[in-house]
């Protein structure tokens, strides 16, 4: 028995939706570039419904992951015109493209150091995932090789735990002498404190309705099409891939039209912190404790390998140190936090590549993570 019966949609709604508002509320105050809106959503469902207060499950959780965030992957990728990407990243694609394949090479050397079980394909997929992409592609190679509600609650927490150090880790970097003396960097303190104020000025998004609804309508199409496609291939489990696929098509056909939509990848983020919401209210601590551990260290074996191999990178390669810690972040902890790193230290001239080769990973993640549950469940 919980406080609030499964059955009550608008008290639950209205909870999910709080903790979505906990998250941005976070991310908008200084403890947010230390820890990250999304882990206080996870502790926040999983202390309300492991204390009774909220149920583990409910239709309403359903609407979420069945309506809501297929939704939200257009609206965070309409703006993924792959030409202009290209075109604006210059040599951070490059760092960024180096720093997927370290994911990549980090996933596969812990995959084969520790026992992860039967799951360990699909832990192997979805971190890759998220590890070049986010959290949007940890969702959809999750649903494409098939993990279980308990699997993916438990995997998406031990992962945000990661994501947080390799943040510390990354805005760390280019504070250590060692690192500095082998990897020298053209852009350190290339700004005065003054203009560092002035850039980090929040920039409101505009909010249309005009822009928005048609985002919205033209999402639901998107997702109405590739369930049409899904169904009449037999690949349902591959839903949200094709999402992805038709939606870069679209961005790619359209990319002007996309390039003025404006409100549309907040409210993406809304439906996404929402979607963490239920993750966390799904999660039975009991679970989470027993099985955590050791995808904890594996995601923090993939966050070493993959840092490792940029930093060498860069080094043997001449890459400027800021370039190389935009490039990680991008893949690790995603364009808009990377965008803040970089405004935080003052790279003026990698806030756009920051943002560029973060919608680069989200498009190419999924695709990716995907392909390597497929090579190490041996193709099964």
């Amino acid at each position: 028995m919980t406080l609030i019966s499964e059955n009550d949609t608008l008290a639950l709604g209205a909870i999910l939706m709080a903790m979505a508002w906990l998250g941005f509320y976070v991310d908008t105050h200084p403890i947010g570039r230390k820890t990250s809106g999304v882990i206080w959503v996870l502790g926040a469902g999983m202390l309300l419904s492991n204390f009774h207060v909220i149920p583990f499950q409910a239709p309403s959780y359903g609407f979420v992951g069945g309506t809501l965030v297929p939704l939200a992957i257009p609206l965070l990728l309409f703006k993924a015109d792959l030409r202009r990407i290209f075109r604006e990243s210059g040599m951070v694609m490059v760092t960024f493209l180096i720093a997927g394949f370290a994911t990549v090479v980090g996933a596969v050397v812990g995959f084969f150091l520790f026992d992860l079980g039967e799951i360990g394909p699909k832990v192997a997929g979805v971190y890759t995932g998220g590890y070049i992409g986010g959290a949007v592609n940890f969702l959809a190679v999750s649903e494409a090789v098939e993990m279980t509600e308990t699997q993916f609650a438990v995997s998406i927490s031990a992962s945000s735990v990661v994501s947080v150090i390799a943040l510390m880790m990354l805005i760390a970097i280019p504070s250590i002498q060692w690192i500095i003396g082998k990897i020298p960097s053209s852009m350190l303190d290339e700004l005065s404190d003054d203009e560092k104020q002035g850039l980090s000025k929040t920039v409101v998004p505009g909010f249309h309705l005009t822009h928005v609804t048609g985002a919205i309508a033209l999402s639901f199409a998107i997702c109405a099409v590739s369930q049409a496609i899904g169904q009449w291939l037999d690949i349902s489990n591959y839903y949200i891939l094709l999402i992805t696929v038709i939606t870069l098509i679209v961005a790619n056909l359209v990319p002007r039209l996309m390039d003025i939509l404006e409100g549309e990848f907040e409210l993406g983020m809304l439906f996404m912190y929402v979607f963490f919401a239920m993750v966390g209210a799904g999660t039975n601590a009991t679970q989470f404790l027993g099985s955590a551990f050791i995808l904890f260290v594996y995601g923090m074996t993939i966050i070493l390998v993959h840092l490792a191999i940029v930093l060498l990178a860069a080094r043997f390669l001449k890459i400027d140190l800021a370039e190389a810690v935009v490039a990680s972040g991008a893949a690790l902890v995603g364009p808009t936090v990377t965008a803040a790193i970089a405004i935080s230290k003052g790279w003026r001239t990698l806030v756009t590549p920051a943002i560029m080769c973060g919608i680069f990973g989200y498009a190419i993640a999924t695709f990716i993570g995907i392909a390597l549950t497929k090579l190490l469940s041996g193709g099964a």
